[in-house]
């Protein structure tokens, strides 16, 4: 392992990594971050606050939080699930920080009807 580039595998599936960070020489870097509901049985507002739960933890472990976040790719069961995606994720994005974004839909293993990947930059 090298020094400028972290993995913290997926405790679920060691061969993937829930969070990357890649470390510029002279300073700063960027983090990648995954994440899912714990709650795979509730409906996409509350599994979309369940993921990003997930990944303020994953942020906060770095020591970064949301204004840092700079890209997001959405992925979700279900593309008539953005409205309530968005009023989830407007109350949680802090005005002024929202991040370059994508809405997808694809097949997801039963009960998740959400997952988020995050780019998120390190200070310099």
């Amino acid at each position: 392992m090298t020094s400028d580039l972290s993995r913290v595998p997926n405790p679920r599936m060691p061969s993937k990594s829930s969070v990357s960070i890649y470390r510029f020489p002279g300073g700063g870097g960027l983090l990648w971050a995954v994440a899912t509901s714990p709650d795979r049985t509730a409906d996409i507002r509350a599994q979309t606050r369940g993921t990003l739960a997930a990944l303020d933890a994953r942020l906060a472990e770095a020591g970064l939080d949301r204004s840092r976040i700079v890209k997001a790719e959405v992925v979700v069961t279900d593309h008539d699930n953005k409205p309530a995606f968005d009023e989830v994720w407007a109350s949680w994005m802090p005005a002024g920080h929202g991040p370059v974004r994508s809405f997808v839909e694809s097949r997801m293993p039963e009960g998740d009807l959400i997952e988020i990947i995050i780019t998120a930059a390190l200070p310099a």
